[in-house]
């Protein structure tokens, strides 16, 4: 399948089959996101998969009327890590190492004065970890694509009972609860605004 087909044919799913997902299925996944691209390298995105039956409706309790959390057979947490920004300094240096910044404007910075974190509020700088993490999702959720599973975004839930559930560090962040399943529906594609929308043209 190439990427525009999983693209084309991904939709949000909210019926699942109790079909059982391979445990492989479950690393393939966790394989995408962790090939996935992140400001600096750093990587924040930490992920849980909850697959037991009473914990997915115990999730499920932590959600607003997503029963279909306790439907499917795994239900990825994806959180980002705020301590992964004290990493940055080091992540960019394994960056000049590797010669990614070969041949620009960044080739020969002094890590001394490379941006940090500090400068940022900290709600930007959850901002920042929290893209970095959606980037890694959506690489889960394009591979499920091709992998024959469904999937949903989702973010109705309490933030604070999805933490204590799951017994999760402060740093912590849900960012979004992703089911996989095998689909038990067929959704049309959904309304989509038109290029002519969203596009401002060439400057």
């Amino acid at each position: 399948m190439q990427v525009k087909e999983a693209i084309e044919q991904r939709r949000s799913i909210r019926k699942f089959k109790e079909d059982p997902v391979d445990p492989s299925v479950l690393e393939e996944l966790l394989e995408a996101a962790r090939l996935a691209p992140s400001g600096s390298n750093i990587q924040p995105w930490r992920f849980q998969a909850v697959t037991s039956g009473d914990m997915r409706t115990k999730l499920a309790a932590c959600t607003f009327r997503l029963n279909f959390i306790a439907e499917a057979p795994i239900t990825m947490v994806c959180c980002a890590d705020s301590k992964a920004l004290e990493t940055r300094k080091r992540r960019v240096n394994e960056l000049v190492v590797s010669g990614a910044f070969q041949g620009t404007g960044l080739e020969d910075i002094s890590l001394s004065d490379y941006p940090d974190s500090s400068r940022r509020s900290d709600a930007a700088n959850q901002a920042y970890v929290n893209l970095n993490v959606a980037i890694a999702i959506e690489h889960m959720v394009l591979r499920s694509v091709e992998l024959g599973l469904g999937s949903c975004w989702t973010m109705l839930f309490s933030q604070r009972k999805v933490k204590e559930l799951l017994d999760l560090p402060d740093t912590f962040h849900v960012v979004a609860l992703v089911p996989f399943g095998y689909a038990d529906q067929q959704p049309k594609q959904r309304p989509r605004l038109a290029r002519e929308e969203i596009y401002m043209g060439e400057v």
